[in-house]
Protein backbone atom coordinates (compact mmCIF):
# COMPACT_ATOMS: atom_id res chain seq x y z
CA UNK A 1 0.00 0.00 0.00
CA UNK A 2 1.45 3.79 -1.25
CA UNK A 3 1.30 5.77 2.22
CA UNK A 4 1.35 9.10 2.56
CA UNK A 5 4.92 9.60 3.67
CA UNK A 6 6.05 7.56 0.08
CA UNK A 7 3.94 9.62 -1.88
CA UNK A 8 5.29 12.92 0.00
CA UNK A 9 9.17 11.16 -0.63
CA UNK A 10 8.65 10.72 -4.54
CA UNK A 11 7.17 14.19 -4.70
CA UNK A 12 10.41 15.53 -3.00
CA UNK A 13 12.03 13.98 -6.24
CA UNK A 14 9.87 15.38 -8.33
CA UNK A 15 9.61 18.95 -7.24
CA UNK A 16 13.83 18.58 -7.67
CA UNK A 17 13.62 17.67 -12.12
CA UNK A 18 12.89 21.13 -13.01
CA UNK A 19 16.56 21.98 -11.90
CA UNK A 20 17.07 19.09 -14.91
CA UNK A 21 16.83 22.45 -17.41
CA UNK A 22 20.35 23.32 -16.71
CA UNK A 23 21.65 19.82 -18.97
CA UNK A 24 20.38 21.97 -22.11
CA UNK A 25 18.56 21.68 -25.32
CA UNK A 26 20.14 19.66 -28.11
CA UNK A 27 19.98 21.21 -31.44
CA UNK A 28 21.84 23.13 -33.29
CA UNK A 29 19.18 26.12 -34.49
CA UNK A 30 21.28 27.49 -36.94
CA UNK A 31 21.67 23.88 -38.99
CA UNK A 32 18.71 24.47 -41.15
CA UNK A 33 18.07 27.86 -41.66
CA UNK A 34 14.08 28.41 -43.36
CA UNK A 35 13.71 29.32 -46.46
CA UNK A 36 11.05 32.39 -44.67
CA UNK A 37 12.38 33.90 -41.24
CA UNK A 38 9.95 32.49 -38.69
CA UNK A 39 7.99 34.75 -36.29
CA UNK A 40 9.33 36.02 -32.90
CA UNK A 41 7.57 37.26 -29.62
CA UNK A 42 9.19 39.30 -27.06
CA UNK A 43 7.73 40.95 -24.26
CA UNK A 44 9.36 43.62 -22.27
CA UNK A 45 8.07 44.88 -18.96
CA UNK A 46 8.01 47.05 -16.36
CA UNK A 47 6.97 47.85 -12.72
CA UNK A 48 6.03 50.75 -11.20
CA UNK A 49 4.47 52.10 -14.49
CA UNK A 50 5.20 55.95 -16.39
CA UNK A 51 4.22 59.48 -15.84
CA UNK A 52 0.56 59.61 -16.93
CA UNK A 53 0.79 63.14 -18.03
CA UNK A 54 4.06 62.93 -20.11
CA UNK A 55 4.31 59.52 -21.75
CA UNK A 56 0.59 59.31 -23.23
CA UNK A 57 0.29 61.23 -26.46
CA UNK A 58 -3.12 63.25 -26.68
CA UNK A 59 -6.38 60.97 -27.29
CA UNK A 60 -7.19 63.89 -29.02
CA UNK A 61 -4.86 63.26 -32.02
CA UNK A 62 -5.94 59.51 -32.81
CA UNK A 63 -4.15 57.95 -35.93
CA UNK A 64 -0.39 58.97 -37.09
CA UNK A 65 -1.13 62.69 -37.09
CA UNK A 66 0.15 63.06 -33.09
CA UNK A 67 2.40 64.68 -31.13
CA UNK A 68 5.08 62.21 -29.76
CA UNK A 69 5.37 63.08 -25.42
CA UNK A 70 7.68 64.27 -23.73
CA UNK A 71 8.80 60.81 -22.57
CA UNK A 72 8.59 59.67 -25.52
CA UNK A 73 10.89 61.69 -27.30
CA UNK A 74 14.18 59.42 -27.53
CA UNK A 75 11.69 56.78 -30.13
CA UNK A 76 10.82 59.88 -31.92
CA UNK A 77 13.28 58.50 -35.01
CA UNK A 78 11.26 55.46 -34.79
CA UNK A 79 7.72 57.31 -34.38
CA UNK A 80 6.24 55.34 -37.86
CA UNK A 81 7.12 51.91 -36.59
CA UNK A 82 5.58 51.80 -33.00
CA UNK A 83 2.06 52.38 -32.05
CA UNK A 84 0.70 53.80 -28.56
CA UNK A 85 -2.57 51.61 -27.57
CA UNK A 86 -4.71 53.57 -25.03
CA UNK A 87 -7.26 52.49 -22.85
CA UNK A 88 -6.32 49.23 -22.20
CA UNK A 89 -6.46 47.12 -18.63
CA UNK A 90 -6.87 43.87 -16.87
CA UNK A 91 -10.59 44.15 -15.22
CA UNK A 92 -9.58 41.50 -12.14
CA UNK A 93 -6.29 42.94 -11.61
CA UNK A 94 -6.35 44.70 -8.41
CA UNK A 95 -3.01 44.73 -6.75
CA UNK A 96 -1.06 47.77 -7.09
CA UNK A 97 2.74 46.56 -6.61
CA UNK A 98 2.23 44.02 -9.44
CA UNK A 99 3.79 45.71 -12.64
CA UNK A 100 3.94 42.32 -14.20
CA UNK A 101 2.58 39.03 -12.33
CA UNK A 102 -1.18 39.44 -14.49
CA UNK A 103 0.24 41.49 -17.28
CA UNK A 104 0.18 38.97 -19.86
CA UNK A 105 -1.99 36.34 -18.41
CA UNK A 106 -5.44 38.60 -17.72
CA UNK A 107 -6.10 35.98 -15.01
CA UNK A 108 -8.75 36.60 -12.14
CA UNK A 109 -6.34 36.07 -9.12
CA UNK A 110 -9.88 35.08 -7.28
CA UNK A 111 -11.11 32.55 -9.05
CA UNK A 112 -10.48 29.80 -7.54
CA UNK A 113 -11.96 29.61 -3.67
CA UNK A 114 -9.59 29.53 -1.27
CA UNK A 115 -7.19 30.95 -2.74
CA UNK A 116 -5.86 35.06 -3.28
CA UNK A 117 -3.04 34.47 -5.70
CA UNK A 118 -4.23 32.52 -8.76
CA UNK A 119 -2.72 32.96 -12.16
CA UNK A 120 -3.07 31.18 -14.97
CA UNK A 121 -1.12 30.96 -18.79
CA UNK A 122 0.91 33.97 -19.84
CA UNK A 123 0.85 35.24 -23.28
CA UNK A 124 4.22 34.21 -24.00
CA UNK A 125 3.60 30.59 -23.47
CA UNK A 126 0.81 30.25 -25.65
CA UNK A 127 3.43 31.31 -28.30
CA UNK A 128 5.99 28.69 -27.12
CA UNK A 129 3.76 26.00 -27.25
CA UNK A 130 3.86 26.43 -31.03
CA UNK A 131 6.70 28.65 -31.85
CA UNK A 132 9.32 26.53 -29.71
CA UNK A 133 9.05 23.60 -31.55
CA UNK A 134 11.84 23.61 -33.39
CA UNK A 135 14.32 25.79 -31.39
CA UNK A 136 16.68 24.51 -28.34
CA UNK A 137 14.41 26.52 -26.07
CA UNK A 138 10.66 26.64 -26.19
CA UNK A 139 10.99 30.31 -24.44
CA UNK A 140 13.16 32.16 -22.39
CA UNK A 141 12.78 34.10 -19.30
CA UNK A 142 14.59 36.92 -18.17
CA UNK A 143 14.69 39.03 -14.72
CA UNK A 144 16.44 41.92 -13.87
CA UNK A 145 19.59 41.43 -11.17
CA UNK A 146 17.53 42.89 -8.26
CA UNK A 147 14.69 41.67 -6.10
CA UNK A 148 11.52 42.04 -8.73
CA UNK A 149 9.63 43.14 -5.87
CA UNK A 150 11.96 46.34 -5.33
CA UNK A 151 10.84 46.94 -9.20
CA UNK A 152 7.32 47.25 -8.70
CA UNK A 153 6.55 43.24 -10.31
CA UNK A 154 4.90 41.48 -7.61
CA UNK A 155 4.84 37.76 -7.21
CA UNK A 156 6.42 35.70 -9.64
CA UNK A 157 9.50 34.05 -10.63
CA UNK A 158 9.38 35.71 -14.27
CA UNK A 159 6.61 37.63 -16.32
CA UNK A 160 5.52 33.78 -17.47
CA UNK A 161 3.39 31.48 -16.00
CA UNK A 162 2.40 28.13 -17.16
CA UNK A 163 -0.81 26.58 -18.51
CA UNK A 164 -1.51 25.50 -15.13
CA UNK A 165 -1.07 29.37 -14.02
CA UNK A 166 2.66 28.46 -11.95
CA UNK A 167 4.86 30.76 -12.20
CA UNK A 168 8.41 29.38 -14.91
CA UNK A 169 11.43 30.62 -13.72
CA UNK A 170 13.50 33.26 -15.26
CA UNK A 171 17.62 33.78 -15.48
CA UNK A 172 18.75 36.62 -13.18
CA UNK A 173 20.72 38.90 -14.80
CA UNK A 174 22.47 39.04 -17.84
CA UNK A 175 25.42 36.45 -17.47
CA UNK A 176 23.16 33.68 -15.96
CA UNK A 177 21.08 34.90 -19.35
CA UNK A 178 25.01 34.41 -21.15
CA UNK A 179 25.60 31.28 -19.74
CA UNK A 180 22.16 29.70 -20.41
CA UNK A 181 21.87 30.38 -24.16
CA UNK A 182 26.06 30.37 -24.70
CA UNK A 183 27.57 27.75 -22.29
CA UNK A 184 29.24 24.41 -23.95
CA UNK A 185 27.97 21.45 -22.00
CA UNK A 186 30.81 19.32 -21.52
CA UNK A 187 28.77 16.48 -19.83
CA UNK A 188 29.89 13.07 -22.43
CA UNK A 189 26.53 12.09 -24.19
CA UNK A 190 26.06 8.79 -22.87
CA UNK A 191 26.36 10.30 -19.31
CA UNK A 192 24.01 12.76 -20.52
CA UNK A 193 21.60 9.68 -22.00
CA UNK A 194 21.94 8.12 -18.42
CA UNK A 195 21.28 11.12 -16.53
CA UNK A 196 17.74 11.27 -18.50
CA UNK A 197 17.06 8.03 -18.49
CA UNK A 198 17.39 8.00 -14.91
CA UNK A 199 14.85 11.11 -14.31
CA UNK A 200 12.01 9.27 -16.82
CA UNK A 201 12.69 6.22 -14.44
CA UNK A 202 11.82 8.78 -10.65
CA UNK A 203 8.99 10.59 -13.03
CA UNK A 204 7.49 7.22 -13.70
CA UNK A 205 7.55 6.13 -10.15
CA UNK A 206 6.07 9.48 -9.27
CA UNK A 207 3.23 9.23 -11.76
CA UNK A 208 2.44 5.73 -10.45
CA UNK A 209 2.78 7.09 -6.89
CA UNK A 210 0.16 9.40 -7.69
CA UNK A 211 -2.34 7.44 -9.67
CA UNK A 212 -2.33 4.84 -6.70
CA UNK A 213 -4.08 8.09 -4.33
CA UNK A 214 -6.43 9.41 -7.19
CA UNK A 215 -9.04 6.82 -5.62
CA UNK A 216 -11.39 8.04 -3.31
CA UNK A 217 -10.49 11.90 -2.68
CA UNK A 218 -12.62 14.57 -2.38
CA UNK A 219 -12.77 17.51 -4.87
CA UNK A 220 -10.60 19.77 -3.56
CA UNK A 221 -7.71 16.81 -3.51
CA UNK A 222 -8.87 15.81 -6.64
CA UNK A 223 -8.01 19.35 -8.40
CA UNK A 224 -4.50 19.75 -6.26
CA UNK A 225 -3.50 15.93 -7.92
CA UNK A 226 -5.03 17.40 -11.76
CA UNK A 227 -2.62 19.82 -11.17
CA UNK A 228 0.25 17.95 -9.63
CA UNK A 229 -0.22 15.37 -13.12
CA UNK A 230 -0.05 19.15 -14.89
CA UNK A 231 3.16 19.60 -13.43
CA UNK A 232 4.60 16.29 -14.25
CA UNK A 233 3.61 16.95 -18.26
CA UNK A 234 5.22 19.61 -18.33
CA UNK A 235 8.14 17.96 -16.80
CA UNK A 236 7.98 15.08 -19.66
CA UNK A 237 7.73 17.88 -21.99
CA UNK A 238 10.97 19.39 -20.73
CA UNK A 239 12.78 16.05 -20.68
CA UNK A 240 11.41 15.09 -24.18
CA UNK A 241 13.29 18.53 -25.08
CA UNK A 242 16.48 17.53 -23.74
CA UNK A 243 16.70 14.29 -25.75
CA UNK A 244 16.00 15.95 -28.99
CA UNK A 245 18.71 18.46 -28.29
CA UNK A 246 21.66 15.44 -27.14
CA UNK A 247 24.53 16.07 -29.36
CA UNK A 248 23.47 18.93 -30.89
CA UNK A 249 26.13 21.66 -29.70
CA UNK A 250 24.99 24.87 -28.49
CA UNK A 251 25.69 28.11 -31.08
CA UNK A 252 28.56 30.24 -30.51
CA UNK A 253 27.73 33.58 -29.00
CA UNK A 254 27.94 36.38 -31.36
CA UNK A 255 28.64 38.90 -28.15
CA UNK A 256 31.21 38.60 -25.39
CA UNK A 257 30.47 37.30 -21.91
CA UNK A 258 28.84 40.05 -19.75
CA UNK A 259 30.55 41.35 -16.30
CA UNK A 260 28.99 40.61 -13.29
CA UNK A 261 28.79 43.38 -12.20
CA UNK A 262 26.29 45.20 -14.39
CA UNK A 263 23.36 47.25 -12.96
CA UNK A 264 20.87 49.27 -13.44
CA UNK A 265 20.95 51.08 -17.32
CA UNK A 266 23.79 49.01 -18.69
CA UNK A 267 22.19 45.94 -17.55
CA UNK A 268 19.50 46.57 -19.23
CA UNK A 269 21.38 47.53 -22.26
CA UNK A 270 23.22 43.99 -22.47
CA UNK A 271 20.31 41.92 -21.88
CA UNK A 272 18.62 43.70 -24.88
CA UNK A 273 21.38 42.67 -27.14
CA UNK A 274 21.26 39.09 -25.21
CA UNK A 275 17.89 39.25 -26.36
CA UNK A 276 18.92 39.90 -29.96
CA UNK A 277 21.51 37.40 -30.13
CA UNK A 278 19.01 34.57 -28.88
CA UNK A 279 16.33 35.82 -31.73
CA UNK A 280 19.56 35.94 -34.27
CA UNK A 281 21.01 32.32 -33.14
CA UNK A 282 17.38 30.91 -32.90
CA UNK A 283 18.24 28.85 -29.88
CA UNK A 284 14.20 30.57 -28.84
CA UNK A 285 11.48 32.45 -30.91
CA UNK A 286 9.84 33.99 -27.18
CA UNK A 287 11.20 35.74 -24.81
CA UNK A 288 10.23 38.14 -21.88
CA UNK A 289 12.62 40.22 -19.96
CA UNK A 290 11.07 41.32 -16.58
CA UNK A 291 12.91 44.54 -16.20
CA UNK A 292 14.76 46.49 -13.18
CA UNK A 293 13.77 50.06 -12.05
CA UNK A 294 15.80 49.70 -8.37
CA UNK A 295 18.63 49.89 -9.95
CA UNK A 296 17.78 51.55 -12.85
CA UNK A 297 16.93 54.79 -11.58
CA UNK A 298 20.56 54.19 -9.50
CA UNK A 299 22.75 54.05 -12.34
CA UNK A 300 21.17 57.52 -13.48
CA UNK A 301 21.92 59.11 -10.39
CA UNK A 302 18.63 59.29 -9.38
CA UNK A 303 18.18 59.07 -5.18
CA UNK A 304 14.50 58.50 -4.89
CA UNK A 305 12.70 55.20 -3.93
CA UNK A 306 11.13 53.82 -6.92
CA UNK A 307 7.82 53.50 -4.89
CA UNK A 308 8.22 57.08 -3.76
CA UNK A 309 8.73 57.91 -7.36
CA UNK A 310 5.54 56.34 -8.47
CA UNK A 311 3.37 58.51 -6.10
CA UNK A 312 4.51 61.69 -7.66
CA UNK A 313 1.02 63.59 -7.79
CA UNK A 314 1.53 63.83 -4.03
CA UNK A 315 4.33 66.05 -3.53
CA UNK A 316 5.32 66.48 -7.47
CA UNK A 317 8.68 68.34 -7.33
CA UNK A 318 12.04 65.58 -7.02
CA UNK A 319 9.21 62.76 -7.42
CA UNK A 320 7.78 63.80 -10.59
CA UNK A 321 11.42 64.87 -12.43
CA UNK A 322 12.68 61.20 -11.23
CA UNK A 323 9.40 59.56 -12.90
CA UNK A 324 10.07 61.92 -16.11
CA UNK A 325 13.44 61.14 -16.04
CA UNK A 326 12.89 57.09 -15.84
CA UNK A 327 10.60 57.48 -18.83
CA UNK A 328 13.44 59.38 -21.12
CA UNK A 329 15.62 56.35 -19.74
CA UNK A 330 13.63 53.49 -20.94
CA UNK A 331 12.87 54.98 -23.99
CA UNK A 332 16.29 55.59 -25.10
CA UNK A 333 16.79 52.01 -24.04
CA UNK A 334 14.31 50.29 -26.41
CA UNK A 335 15.41 53.21 -29.30
CA UNK A 336 18.55 51.44 -29.50
CA UNK A 337 16.87 47.99 -29.12
CA UNK A 338 14.79 49.03 -32.43
CA UNK A 339 18.01 50.09 -34.32
CA UNK A 340 19.32 46.90 -33.53
CA UNK A 341 16.37 45.01 -34.90
CA UNK A 342 16.50 47.04 -38.05
CA UNK A 343 19.91 47.08 -39.12
CA UNK A 344 20.07 42.70 -38.18
CA UNK A 345 19.46 41.15 -41.48
CA UNK A 346 17.93 37.80 -41.56
CA UNK A 347 19.58 34.97 -44.01
CA UNK A 348 17.36 36.32 -46.78
CA UNK A 349 18.19 39.82 -46.71
CA UNK A 350 15.13 41.00 -44.83
CA UNK A 351 15.19 43.11 -41.49
CA UNK A 352 15.38 41.17 -37.98
CA UNK A 353 12.67 44.05 -37.79
CA UNK A 354 9.99 42.71 -39.64
CA UNK A 355 9.80 39.54 -38.14
CA UNK A 356 9.46 40.47 -34.86
CA UNK A 357 6.05 41.24 -32.46
CA UNK A 358 7.47 42.86 -29.94
CA UNK A 359 5.37 44.67 -26.89
CA UNK A 360 6.72 46.93 -24.49
CA UNK A 361 4.54 48.09 -20.99
CA UNK A 362 3.37 47.85 -17.74
CA UNK A 363 0.29 46.24 -15.94
CA UNK A 364 0.29 49.32 -13.88
CA UNK A 365 0.26 52.94 -14.89
CA UNK A 366 1.54 55.04 -12.22
CA UNK A 367 1.25 55.00 -8.34
CA UNK A 368 -0.99 52.09 -8.09
CA UNK A 369 -3.44 52.72 -10.81
CA UNK A 370 -4.13 49.65 -12.89
CA UNK A 371 -6.36 51.08 -15.72
CA UNK A 372 -4.78 52.54 -18.87
CA UNK A 373 -2.07 50.10 -18.87
CA UNK A 374 1.06 51.66 -20.87
CA UNK A 375 1.39 49.74 -24.14
CA UNK A 376 3.56 50.12 -26.72
CA UNK A 377 3.78 47.86 -29.57
CA UNK A 378 6.28 47.47 -32.48
CA UNK A 379 7.87 45.41 -34.99
CA UNK A 380 6.80 43.85 -38.23
CA UNK A 381 6.05 40.17 -37.32
CA UNK A 382 2.34 40.53 -36.82
CA UNK A 383 1.12 42.32 -39.12
CA UNK A 384 -0.22 45.01 -36.93
CA UNK A 385 -1.08 48.93 -37.67
CA UNK A 386 2.46 50.73 -36.30
CA UNK A 387 2.93 54.49 -36.47
CA UNK A 388 -0.48 55.35 -34.82
CA UNK A 389 -2.00 57.04 -31.46
CA UNK A 390 -4.54 54.36 -31.12
CA UNK A 391 -7.36 55.34 -28.28
CA UNK A 392 -9.76 51.94 -27.97
CA UNK A 393 -12.84 52.36 -25.72
CA UNK A 394 -12.70 52.98 -22.02
CA UNK A 395 -11.09 49.38 -20.19
CA UNK A 396 -11.02 46.81 -23.71
CA UNK A 397 -8.97 44.17 -22.38
CA UNK A 398 -5.64 44.23 -22.38
CA UNK A 399 -5.49 40.27 -23.41
CA UNK A 400 -7.55 41.65 -26.81
CA UNK A 401 -4.09 43.18 -27.79
CA UNK A 402 -2.04 39.64 -26.79
CA UNK A 403 -4.37 37.75 -28.88
CA UNK A 404 -3.71 39.63 -31.62
CA UNK A 405 -0.27 39.31 -31.56
CA UNK A 406 -0.65 35.75 -30.98
CA UNK A 407 -3.09 35.89 -34.13
CA UNK A 408 -0.20 37.66 -36.43
CA UNK A 409 2.39 35.68 -35.68
CA UNK A 410 -0.04 32.55 -36.46
CA UNK A 411 -1.00 31.35 -32.82
CA UNK A 412 -4.58 31.03 -33.92
CA UNK A 413 -6.03 30.68 -29.98
CA UNK A 414 -9.81 31.43 -29.83
CA UNK A 415 -9.21 33.59 -26.87
CA UNK A 416 -6.56 34.16 -24.17
CA UNK A 417 -7.07 35.78 -20.59
CA UNK A 418 -10.58 37.74 -20.38
CA UNK A 419 -9.92 38.38 -24.14
CA UNK A 420 -13.52 39.88 -26.27
CA UNK A 421 -11.53 39.02 -29.19
CA UNK A 422 -9.04 40.86 -31.40
CA UNK A 423 -8.29 44.41 -30.93
CA UNK A 424 -9.55 45.51 -34.66
CA UNK A 425 -7.98 49.09 -33.96
CA UNK A 426 -4.52 47.55 -34.98
CA UNK A 427 -4.72 45.19 -37.37
CA UNK A 428 -3.62 46.42 -40.55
Amino acid sequence: MKTRRHFLQSSTSLIALPALESLGFRRFASAATPVTPPKRLVFLGFGWGITTETWFPDIKQPGVDYTLPEGLKPLARHKADFSIVQGLWNKHSNEGHAGSTYWLTGANRYAEPGQNSHNSISADQVAAAQLGLHTRFASIQLNGSENAESSGHGPGLSMAWSVSGKPVAGEKGPLAAYHRLFSKDTTPIEQQKAMLAQKRSVLDTVLENAKAMQRGLGKTDTAKLDEYFQGIRDIETRLAKDEQWIGVPQPKAPLAEPSSSLAGREEIKIMYDIILAAIQTDSTRVLTYRQPVSTLLTSIGIKVAPHDMSHYHSTLGEKLEASKQRDLTQSDLLAGLIDKLKTTKEADGTRLFDHVALAYGSNLRTEHSLDNCPTLLTGGGAGIKLGHNIVTPKDTPLCNAWLTLLHGIGVNVERHGDSSGVLKEIVA
